[in-house]
């Protein structure tokens, strides 16, 4: 789960912010006390914790409370505002790539920033988009380093140029002959990946400059591993000064504590984010969208990234677009749930989908997430044995249903109960985000936030 220790202080600061009976100054340091500890754990820079601290304080207790709203979603709001702002502001980064044109795409970073693993993600991504891509190899450093692009580029069908192919070893040279040959075969993005180089290394830093200057790429992106943390920002700089970097990809966010502050450290700089990748596959990578990501990292969900990544593994047909209403709507029943339940278990973890979902991250732990992931399998087959009659009006179960429901699947009361608690869980939850979402609606609070 990206940022999970982030994620789970922020959101236990708004369960507590939540279950106050009023907002009064108390209430609001302990909130701000608790993002600040959550921040710093994250290793976002001091200077920037004080400072997200004082415009929430300024503002919290300012701002006028609209009709029919009370101070706690006031409250919310500013946080999740100034906490888009920390990370890069309101506009999302333009990901999209011109057809026909050749774009070359020219990815620079220090050593072992998963640069190369990097080019075959943005590789795989384009080309799911329907642009025509190619991968050029210019890291003739590190030992292995074509060999192992040539193995990701097999793996998604997706062409590579590198010594083997311009028969030298000079990484200028294969740039310029890679991008070329590319260009001339009508490729619509080209990735040049180069070699690693930390800001210190003088001679490999004029090397990318001339690599820059000769191949003249209509886009550099840098590539910046999250462990990394504060650190962050002096890299952008460096390589922003050598190059003029255009966009930022980070890599590794999911497994580490340091995420937050590399994010943060980056977006000071005015450089844009534009990808991070969240897993060690190839597909583990999303486009950066600051709204989105603190609405999920808040607990707030993010439906249209969940929508979206259903339709790119081809789901829309398997659940329909009934499923897809009644899971924005939150009116569902267990069919439905079965049908999801099949179709989730092919999308990935399922603590990282219920983050997407609107509302579940203060809904659902991570200990209920846990459960849930452990005990798919078993529900299915627990549904498998139920008539449709219950699938349909999960109401009807009773005890003694419940019974010959457990002796059919092979399993226990207990479990059958789980299975229901955790249908009626969903139910309630997406029934209480409709509600919300009525009360919110043309007041333009980002719906995540409508407490």
């Amino acid at each position: 789960m990206v940022l999970s220790r982030l994620r789970e202080s922020l959101t236990s600061a708004l369960r507590d912010l939540l279950k106050a009976p009023f907002v009064d100054k108390r209430v609001l340091e302990e909130t701000i006390r608790s993002i600040q500890r959550a921040l710093l754990i994250a290793d976002v820079n001091v200077h920037l914790v004080l400072s997200i601290s004082n415009r929430i304080r300024e503002r919290a207790l300012k701002e006028s409370v609209p009709p029919g709203f009370s101070r706690k979603e006031v409250v919310l709001r500013v946080i999740y505002e100034e906490l888009v702002k920390l990370l890069g502001g309101e506009e999302p980064p333009d990901i999209s790539i011109p057809t026909g044109k050749g774009y070359a795409l020219m990815l620079v970073g220090i050593q072992g920033s998963g640069k190369t693993t990097t080019a075959a993600k943005l590789a795989w991504f384009y080309k799911r988009k329907g642009l025509k891509t190619a991968l050029v190899c210019a890291d003739t450093y590190r030992p292995g380093a074509y060999e192992q692009l040539a193995q990701l580029a097999d793996k998604i069908n997706v062409p590579i140029y590198g010594y083997k192919e311009a028969g030298s070893k000079d990484p200028l040279k294969i740039s310029i002959k890679g991008v070329k040959f590319f260009k001339e075969k009508g490729y619509d993005l080209i990735i040049v990946d180069t070699a690693g180089r930390h800001k210190d290394e003088k001679s490999l830093m004029n090397e990318i400059m001339e690599i820059n200057e000769k191949v003249r790429p209509d886009e550099v992106m840098l590539v910046i591993d999250a462990t990394i943390g504060q650190q962050a920002k002096t890299q952008a700089e460096a390589f922003h000064k050598a190059v003029k970097v255009g966009s930022i990809f980070i890599t590794k966010l999911d497994g580490t504590a340091k995420g937050g502050g590399a994010l943060s450290a980056v977006a000071v700089t005015g450089a844009k984010v534009k990808f991070i990748g969240v897993g060690e596959k190839i597909e583990d990578i999303e486009p950066f969208n600051p709204p989105n990501f603190v609405s999920r990292l808040l607990g707030m969900g993010d439906l249209k990234s969940l929508i979206d990544k259903m339709k790119e593994v081809e789901l829309t047909k398997e659940l329909g677009e009934e499923l897809i209403t009644k899971l924005s709507s939150g009116k569902f029943t267990l069919l439905d749930l079965y049908s999801q339940l099949r179709a989730i278990k092919r999308m990935g973890p399922l603590a990282r989908l219920l983050e997407l979902i609107p509302g579940f991250g203060l809904t659902i732990t991570k200990d209920m997430a846990d459960v849930a992931s452990e005990k798919l399998d078993r529900w299915l087959i627990i549904m498998q044995s139920m008539t449709q009659e219950e699938l349909e009006r999960p109401r009807i179960i009773n005890r003694s249903r419940m019974e010959r429901i457990a002796r059919g699947s092979g399993t226990t009361v207990k479990d059958v109960k789980e299975l229901l608690n955790y249908y009626n869980m969903m139910n309630k939850a997406f029934r209480r985000l409709i509600r919300r979402g009525r009360r919110f609606r043309g007041l333009g609070v980002p719906r995540g936030l409508r407490m």
